[in-house]
This record gives C-alpha cells, structure tokens and sequence, in this order.
C-alpha cells in the first residue's frame, strides 16, 4: 500500500472521485445526536425507529413517576 505523499493517513487506493462534498452539510447542521448502545442491547433494536419508540415508552413512566413526586 502506497501512502500519499501529502497525507500519511491516505492511501492512494482510496477514490473520492465520485464523493459530494457537504452532502450531509444541512443535516449536520440540524444537529445530531449519536448515541453508541452495546451488542447485548443493540440485538432488541433493530433500527433507530425501534429505539426511539422504547425511550418514548420509556419517557412516559418517568413523567408519571415525576408528577407523582411534585
């Protein structure tokens, strides 16, 4: 593997040719929110939508329990 000479991390098999920059540029700027969840966990939640309904679930007992308390 030859590096580039401009770039120690790059390799020169590496092709952006056909690479569009900022095509994620809007969305970033949206904000994002990345959360890394272990295997053991990630194996019930087969995608993002599925994680988002378990919290909503989730958010709903603890607005009980916190209406309770005050």
């Amino acid at each position: 593997m030859k590096v580039m000479p401009d770039d120690p991390d790059m390799l020169e098999e590496y092709d952006f040719s056909k690479g569009v920059r900022g095509k994620y540029t809007t969305k970033y700027s949206e904000g994002t929110n990345v959360v890394v969840i272990d295997p053991d966990v990630a194996k019930y939640f087969p995608d993002h939508d599925s994680v988002n309904a378990a919290l909503r679930s989730f958010l709903s007992i603890v607005k009980r329990h916190d209406q309770k308390s005050a």
